[in-house]
């Protein structure tokens, strides 16, 4: 039986590389007419370069030589738009967001992953559970999570203190970022705790979660073939087909995506017999039933029967709060702290706020966080200038037209575009990197990281906005329309929160190792001119001295 499967897979593989060179000559003409890099071969197109940890130079030359809308070329000469056009990135994200969405194989791969949720869902089953899930990613409900976020930033101070007390010491801070991350999204998301902080061996759900992407990464063909796949028989017949498969990668990602289920499926039974056994048993939980699911589950059994959640889909926003929250918050952390040991002015003064606001009140409510100034304005300087997430992708589902604001000159100089026509699919990537980093928008200084912008009454020296939900419509960092992250409010938090009662105590400043971001889908720091490429971020701390 393998060795049929393993044939199978052979001719499913050389169908689909068929399929794709085929429809590149029947791509259209005005999207071949952009200007756009040459391609670094005719298999692979310009597809390394795209998803490269090193592609800062390569991205941003996209739109210095080529302007805001380009042609680059994928697999078999597979074409591929890359925009940061601000009127088109409108009509992708909000005016004809049901005509832009993910592929089929981005959203077969997502609920084959965590199951029917956010990520895996398109049209009224996403709206759906976006209506059921924005009340409880309210103000209001932030207010009640800051209460459950402050005994995680003080625990994660206490452990950095020991490691320190005795004068500087340098520190991967990556590693603490992350065991926080993970503890503001187990107890704020899910009332539970992955015991992050520990030192002790690493939960298995955690391990699963950091490990699932870079697992089924490897498996890039048969990702493409999933939506050939999901056609044959029963999803317990796929099951058994995934059994029989002689890939040790194919039986690891099976293996993590079963510990996903399961943890998942354990966590909501607990919370389901907490809300059935009453009030005390809620209040007895971790969070005190303040997190997200515990509302989330609450709200759902008051919901009419025809807009409540079924089961299936609860569940899938399990992993997924997990996977969408812990490693973007991580790098955004990460990213300011690398940012203020660079730059100690800007460090002294943010930490002159802090500990001036700290002294006056103690632990900050929710709103008087949020009220300062300089943080804030720090805060939306890295979203705006390192985006945790580089890049999104989009496939048009019917033919479309996609106005520009700005017209980009053909290859050949002798033609303008106002609007590309777009086949039923195209395969676009909107630059959320480029898009923040604007200079029609931000003025020439676009690329520095400068956080008194923030200050001023007018942040950009042009009125276009892009369609973000964050930074007054000015950054893609966490998009916008019906798919913008749901949680930019709960990062936010957990951003500054952090920030406030880190900076009080330490001072950072650059350690005996140079750093440097990777950038792929995902930016993450590690050590510069090392074989190691593993995610860290070595800082010397030492101690305010009171």
């Amino acid at each position: 039986m393998a060795s049929t499967f393993t044939s199978y897979a052979f001719v499913a593989s050389i169908s689909f590389v068929l399929w794709r060179i085929i429809r590149r000559f029947a791509s259209n003409s005005t999207l071949s007419r952009l200007p756009g890099p040459p391609r670094e071969s005719f298999l692979t197109g310009n597809f390394n370069q795209l998803f490269n940890v090193d592609g800062w130079k390569f991205h941003l030359d996209l739109v210095k030589n080529y302007g805001s809308a380009s042609l680059v070329h994928l697999f078999a000469g597979d074409k591929m738009l890359y925009i940061i056009d601000p009127l088109a990135l409108h009509h992708i994200f909000i005016k004809d967001q049901h005509i832009y969405e993910k592929s089929d194989q981005l959203l077969q791969l997502n609920e084959m992953t965590f199951g029917r949720s956010l990520l895996s869902t398109v049209g009224k089953d996403h709206r759906k559970q976006r209506k059921s899930l924005n009340p409880v990613f309210s103000l209001k409900h932030m207010r009640g999570l800051i209460s459950t976020f402050y005994p995680i930033a003080h625990q994660v101070r206490d452990i950095i203190v020991q490691k320190v007390q005795k004068g500087e010491c340098e520190i991967d801070v990556m590693e603490w970022m992350s065991r926080a991350a993970l503890e503001y999204i187990a107890q704020g998301g899910l009332g539970h705790t992955f015991n992050a902080l520990s030192e002790d061996d690493q939960d298995e759900f955690v391990t699963a979660i950091n490990m699932i992407v870079p697992t089924e990464a490897s498996l890039f063909m048969l990702r493409q073939l999933l939506p050939f796949i999901n056609q044959f028989g029963s999803a317990n017949f796929r099951r058994k087909l995934v059994e029989w498969t002689p890939s040790r990668r194919v039986q690891r990602a099976k293996y993590l995506i079963d510990v996903l289920d399961r943890t998942s499926r354990q966590i909501y039974d607990k919370k389901i017999d907490a809300i059935r056994q009453g009030d005390k048993a809620t209040l007895d939980q971790i969070g005190s039933g303040k997190d997200i699911l515990s509302i989330l589950l609450r709200a759902n059994l008051e919901t009419p029967n025809e807009d409540r959640l079924a089961e299936d889909e609860i569940l899938g926003q399990i992993g997924t709060f997990v996977f969408a929250g812990a490693d973007t918050t991580t790098s955004a952390l990460c990213h300011v702290l690398h940012l203020l040991a660079v730059n100690p002015g800007v460090q002294d003064k943010l930490r002159q706020e802090v500990t001036t606001a700290r002294q006056d009140r103690g632990d900050l409510d929710y709103d008087d966080l949020m009220g300062l100034p300089f943080l804030d304005a720090v805060c939306r300087e890295t979203l705006r200038v390192y985006p945790p997430v580089s890049m999104a992708v989009r496939t048009t589902l019917e033919d479309a037209v996609l106005p520009l604001l700005w017209p980009v000159k053909s290859s050949n100089g002798k033609e303008e575009f106002k609007e590309i026509p777009l086949r039923k699919g195209t395969d676009i990537m909107i630059s959320i990197l480029n898009a923040n980093r604007s200079k029609a928008i931000w003025g020439e200084d676009a690329e520095l990281w400068k956080p008194e912008r923030w200050l001023t009454s007018s942040e950009t020296t042009s009125d276009v906005r892009l369609p973000g939900v964050y930074g007054n419509m000015q950054v893609m960092t966490f998009i916008g329309g019906g798919h913008a992250c749901i949680g930019f409010k709960f990062a936010e938090l957990e951003l500054k929160l952090a920030l406030s009662i880190l900076l009080e105590t330490f001072i950072f400043s650059s350690g005996s190792q140079e750093v440097e971001w990777m950038m792929s889908m995902l930016q993450q720091p590690t050590v510069k001119d090392s074989e190691d490429k593993s995610p860290r971020l070595p800082l010397k701390l030492t101690l305010v001295k009171a």
